[in-house]
């Protein structure tokens, strides 16, 4: 997405929500325009959040600490699966020079989404002991709970534990025809070619629900599709097959 249709969509949006979040399953750190893309989200006011695996925070460092952002999240569970064990250290050190650079003027949300997951042990053994001895944490390293549970390390640092959910493929059954969601209840998701999808897990587009460069947020909101799964989430009900197949429950 260029830093102009960035710009056109977020005037579309503004009218809707002060909140604005970067991510959809990329990486927002690889984006070349990011400088670009923050200014536009500042100069409207926006409440500007990113998710990152946090690979390049550290040699984003300046760009991201000349914009004003309100919360960053940390997925350290992605170093599990796309680090190597040696690259370990690194990666943490890297996530710690940043957090100290910047969580004096920013929130910052390490998550730690892999309970339940096979082969995490070691990973959170090790996560959890290097994360102890920098922040005192109240627990030991074989924390594991069941559902979400959030601790504060610090001012504006967090640490947050969720079982790892299944993305939704289309065909494996993952789900209960009686779940609720927050798609179409608090956020939506816009992909780069404008599409507007009802949750930030439907990044390959699925649950079309218009496109944003089109028509305005408030057309596509009140659809007959996007009121049927509003509806149905208000009521604890599953209206599309394809959100049968995801694991994420509320």
């Amino acid at each position: 997405m260029s830093p102009d249709e960035f710009k056109i969509i977020a005037q579309k949006i503004r009218l809707h929500t002060s909140y604005i979040y970067l991510h959809v399953l990329g990486e927002p750190l690889l984006h070349p325009a990011l400088d670009e893309i923050l200014s536009v989200a500042e100069d409207l006011k926006f409440n500007i959040n990113i998710t990152t695996n946090g690979a390049l925070l550290d040699k984003k460092k300046d760009l991201l600490l000349k914009h004003k952002i309100r919360q960053i999240n940390i997925s350290l569970h992605d170093a599990e699966e796309n680090v190597p064990v040696s690259e370990w250290d690194a990666y943490m050190n890297s996530v710690f020079s940043y957090i100290a650079a910047d969580a004096a003027q920013t929130y910052i949300n390490l998550r730690l989404w892999n309970s339940g997951a096979e082969n995490k042990n070691d990973f959170n053994r090790y996560c959890l002991a290097k994360i102890s001895e920098l922040y005192q944490l109240p627990f030991n390293t074989d924390y594991s709970p069941n559902g979400e549970v959030k601790h504060k390390l610090g001012e504006h640092l967090f640490m947050q534990f969720a079982p790892r959910f299944q993305w939704p493929d289309g065909e494996h059954i993952r789900s209960l025809k009686t779940k609720t969601c927050y798609a179409l209840r608090d956020h939506i998701a816009i992909l780069s070619d404008g599409t507007v999808v009802p949750c930030c897990i439907d990044a390959d587009s699925h649950l079309k629900l218009g496109n944003i460069f089109e028509n305005d947020l408030n057309q596509i909101l009140n659809t007959p599709r996007s009121i049927k799964i509003r509806n149905g989430f208000a009521n604890n009900k599953v209206v599309e097959d394809y959100c049968l197949t995801c694991g994420f429950m509320v």
